[in-house]
């Protein structure tokens, strides 16, 4: 039976649906990628700022310290724990901007998401040409800050949108090819990729976080938060804005910025899965269009080719490697589960 075409609204409500229907699973799987990275910042900054504070006393108490080179190395020393917390967690986060991919099939098959080390795994065995992704992206991220070319950059962006479903699903392809065929299922769609992204974009970098940091505020939430950081707030200059019609930020409006910032960054990155989900159903949903497209008319029944995909063949590969090394036995009964039907 053919695959009954979607429209963008309809990707998009099911993307929605498939989240939430693993909303638990997928909260515990992005707590370390998101919590490590603010937890490791945190760790730095904290550790930073008593160091700061009490170096007059240190020096006192300790003559060796009282030489430039070793209150730099003891400063770059002290950062070292929550620097490793936060790339760790760093690398995770960007690697499950693939993995989720990847589960997207499993849930497509029985509406759910299991065996994650497995997807993680999928990805990182390919780190090299997935690195290479990530530093194609960041030449463009520097190229976008230009303002010369945010309008081209702008434009760019929405053909290079499913490169790491690319990535993903098309493993023999180079990370150049992965960009290049991305470009090549966004030409002639343009204008529902741009729609999709403006749904997706405003669901979970605005509504969400928003909604969330008004309810925070009616709980006093981050009142309550931002008095726990005007300590370490250092002395605001007297700017005088008062005579162009604004009014001076105080310690407090600053920490209340600050919390709110972290809140809405913390749950942007939460919802990653959300957008993955969705975008790999539009790499699905286009690449079967090509497909049909490029497909020659014959006569007769068409007979089901049974070669697996190469990124199905990856799975199944990385699923082995966890059975072998017999892991807990919560991962291995999901992994052994079966459709319902």
């Amino acid at each position: 039976m053919a695959k009954k075409t979607q429209t963008p609204l309809g990707i998009f409500m099911e993307s929605i649906g498939l989240y939430f229907s693993n909303f638990d699973k997928f909260l515990k799987y992005m707590t370390f990628p998101v919590l490590g990275q603010i937890g490791g910042l945190l760790l730095v900054f904290l550790i930073t700022y008593f160091y700061t504070q009490n170096i007059p006393p240190l020096i006192d108490k300790f003559e060796a310290l009282n030489n430039f080179n070793v209150l730099v190395g003891l400063s770059i020393l002290i950062t070292l724990p929550g620097l490793a917390i936060f790339m760790k967690s760093f690398w995770e986060y960007l690697v499950a901007y693939g993995a989720v991919n990847s589960m997207y099939t499993n849930m497509k098959k029985s509406g759910r998401v299991y065996d994650f080390e497995a997807h993680t795994e999928l990805i990182k065995r390919r780190a090299l040409p997935f690195v290479g992704i990530w530093f194609l992206f960041g030449i463009f991220s520097a190229i976008a800050f230009i303002p010369l070319f945010w309008v081209v950059c702008g434009i760019l962006v929405i053909y290079f949108v499913l490169t790491f479903q690319v990535f993903t699903f098309e493993p023999d392809l180079s990370p150049i090819k992965c960009v290049k065929k991305s470009s090549e299922l966004i030409k002639g769609h343009f204008a529902s990729t741009f729609l999709l992204m403006v749904l997706v974009g405003a669901l979970t970098y605005i509504f969400v976080p928003q909604l969330c940091i008004k309810i925070f505020d009616i709980a006093g939430i981050n009142e309550f938060l931002a008095k726990a950081v005007i300590p370490f707030i250092p002395p605001i200059p007297n700017m005088e804005l008062e005579q162009y019609g604004l009014k001076s930020p105080t310690e407090f409006d600053i920490a209340l910025f600050t919390i709110k910032v972290f809140i809405a960054q913390i749950l942007i990155q939460y919802t990653l899965p959300l957008r993955s989900i969705l975008w790999s159903e539009w790499y699905e949903e286009l690449s079967h269009n090509i497909a049909i497209t490029d497909a020659k008319p014959t006569t007769g029944k068409k007979k089901r080719s049974s070669k697996k995909r190469p990124s199905e063949r990856l799975m199944e590969e990385s699923h082995k490697k966890y059975c072998k090394k017999k892991l807990d036995s919560n991962i291995l009964k999901r992994a052994a589960e079966k459709d319902d039907d």
